[in-house]
């Protein structure tokens, strides 16, 4: 079983030296993951364990320990390898809708031109050769999006203002860019486990409702019943005050394997609003106008292909045009009908977000504007603040060496330690 990527990258950000409080502080994860997944990862990847004198213990990684991993594990190279391709995939499927737009049109626009020609080449057949080509210019720019120099003109562009291109543009105009809230389950528990951190392992419950969503009512709400996901998730105790309020501290995020900045804190955990889009308005209408000429055209073209007759004398591109037809008139409809259902659908989700933020939002000037009695019991959960960081002082055993060698050279550290108290005894 390949290690947690959450894991191997906490443990790089934390500088390879960590213990199971500063993983779970800097992933989120509840500790029993972050204990055994260290455990997995210091196990496939050559890391050692220094024990300090109180028990506490603290994993060593070499720096090089995704190398080792990757030549250990196919899973590891095969996903790197996938990742790649499908960036490369997924950028295909983006353009692709734009693409097909484009031929759409170009289809249909030509489709109808060759029909009405020939319908008149009669009157005037000479006539036919010069409406043909006007059908050309229908998009004078398709062959700048597709010149070999677009993605240079692009990159200098995107150094002033990261824009879309057209393709990317229509895309992003269907279906949108994705949920920005993607990470909101790890954003919550990790910012969450900062609070407790920050707070040195000791916190009273209105501080971390500003992080969470629903606390309950009424006596769900009094007795903290929202309280018992974040306990289990860091393997918090609950202690009782002398006036009857219930404090949290949690003993593993109150051992750190070094001294550790202290990351800027939000005072609540807020939601992103959905976006329509990431094109710009021009780019917008523009989609939107070549999706209502493409649906208008494929109506024109399906009043025109009743005669069949006319269409079988062309034949060529237009009989391909009719044999296709109502996969035209469905891409049509679908272009303008789906941006039109997302619009209604992101409206309502974000009155949802807005109401959630201000929940949250509203729990933080709470805790911001705390009364005494939030004061006292704030002030009581101190008691129970710890910050314990070891040092290479405290360690008393680790497997980066052999025993034998860490008994001799703690017993070298004693006697020279004897050694000092003599001299100075003997000095007075």
């Amino acid at each position: 079983m390949a290690p947690n990527p959450t894991i191997m990258q906490a443990v790089e950000q934390l500088g390879y030296r960590v213990t199971v409080g500063d993983v779970a502080t800097q992933s989120g994860l509840n500790v029993a993951q972050a204990n055994q997944g260290l455990l997995a990862l210091a196990s496939d990847a050559g890391g050692h364990l220094q024990v300090s004198d109180t028990g506490d213990i603290v994993y060593l990684f070499p720096k090089n320990f995704r190398s080792i991993l990757r030549n250990k594990y196919l899973q590891l190279r095969l996903q790197e390898w996938w990742k790649k391709v499908w960036g490369i995939l997924f950028y295909l499927i983006r353009i692709s809708f734009g693409i097909f737009l484009i031929a759409s049109i170009a289809l249909i626009s030509i489709s109808i031109i060759l029909m009405i020609s020939a319908a008149n080449s009669d009157r005037d057949s000479g006539n036919r050769g010069g409406n043909f080509s006007g059908g050309f210019f229908f998009f004078p720019d398709l062959f700048w999006y597709l010149s070999p120099d677009y993605d240079t003109r692009q990159r200098e562009r995107r150094r002033e203002k990261r824009d879309l291109n057209f393709f990317e543009a229509v895309f992003s105009f269907l279906f949108g860019d994705g949920n920005p809230n993607t990470k909101l389950e790890e954003r919550r528990w990790q910012e969450i486990a900062m609070v407790i951190h920050h707070n040195q392992g000791a916190v009273v419950a209105e501080q971390i409702a500003p992080y969470l969503d629903d606390i309950g009512e009424g006596s769900a709400k009094e007795y903290e019943d929202y309280m018992l996901p974040v306990l289990t998730r860091f393997n918090g105790q609950p202690k009782v005050s002398p006036e009857g309020e219930i404090v949290y501290y949690f003993p593993e995020l109150q051992v750190s394997a070094g001294k550790k900045y202290h990351q800027p804190l939000s005072a609540y955990l807020e939601e992103f609003p959905w976006r329509f889009s990431a094109a710009s308005s021009g780019q917008i209408m523009l989609s939107a106008g070549l999706g209502v000429a493409n649906f208008v055209g494929a109506l024109v073209l399906g009043s025109l292909l009743r005669d069949g007759t006319v269409a079988a004398q062309i034949g060529g591109l237009v009989a391909f045009a009719h044999g296709i037809y109502w996969v035209l008139l469905a891409y049509g409809t679908g272009f303008l009908v789906v941006p039109l259902i997302r619009y209604f659908w992101i409206g309502w989700r974000n009155r949802k977000i807005v109401q959630r933020n201000g929940d949250r939002l509203s729990r933080a000037r709470q805790l911001a504007s705390a009364d005494s009695g939030l004061q006292q019991k704030i002030a009581y959960a101190q008691q129970f603040a710890a910050e314990k960081v070891l040092s290479d002082e405290d360690l008393v055993y680790s497997t980066e060496t052999d025993l034998l060698e860490q008994e001799v050279e703690r017993s070298q550290q004693i006697d020279a330690e004897w050694q000092k108290r003599l001299q100075r005894g003997s000095g007075e």
